[in-house]
């Protein structure tokens, strides 16, 4: 059973989102990957609580855009993932890109993390960019609002 939930922490405030597009897209996604969903949380947060925990469970001292911890079991992928909307949006600037547009990659490179990909290997890189970019190209028009 899918189900895909949403919350805050920090000073972040939810995005709107068609949360049906979005599930749906998703549940996609993880097809194309061989996988199915099962329960996913996203945590959007800003810049100070993604540090927070970059630390606390990483040992990482540095911002990022997304954290993924992943619960998968061998029938559904599951997971939470926290997104720090503050870096979000700063990256977006940075690559001149709408905030939408990556918020909504950075949704699905957590999934795609569920979904056995890594990023962090000669190579990998690219070809996380390659399914987050298929991914994209899959993501219906108005899933979130701007």
């Amino acid at each position: 059973m899918t189900e895909i939930n949403y919350m805050t922490q920090g000073k972040a405030t939810l995005p709107v989102l068609d949360e049906t597009a979005v599930r749906n897209w998703i549940v996609e996604v993880a097809q194309r990957h061989g996988q199915r969903v099962g329960c996913l949380t996203y945590v959007f947060c800003d810049d100070e609580y993604i540090l927070k925990t970059n630390r606390e469970f990483l040992g990482h001292d540095y911002y990022t855009d997304i954290i993924t911890f992943d619960y998968t079991n061998s029938r559904h992928i599951a997971g939470d993932m926290v997104i720090s909307l503050d870096t979000v949006r700063s990256n977006a600037e940075m690559l001149g890109v709408p905030y939408e547009t990556e918020l909504m990659r950075v949704m699905i490179h957590g999934v795609l993390h569920l979904c056995g990909q890594n990023d962090k290997g000669p190579g990998e890189r690219e070809v996380m960019e390659r399914y987050e970019n298929e991914a994209l190209a899959l993501l219906p028009d108005n899933v979130i609002e701007k």
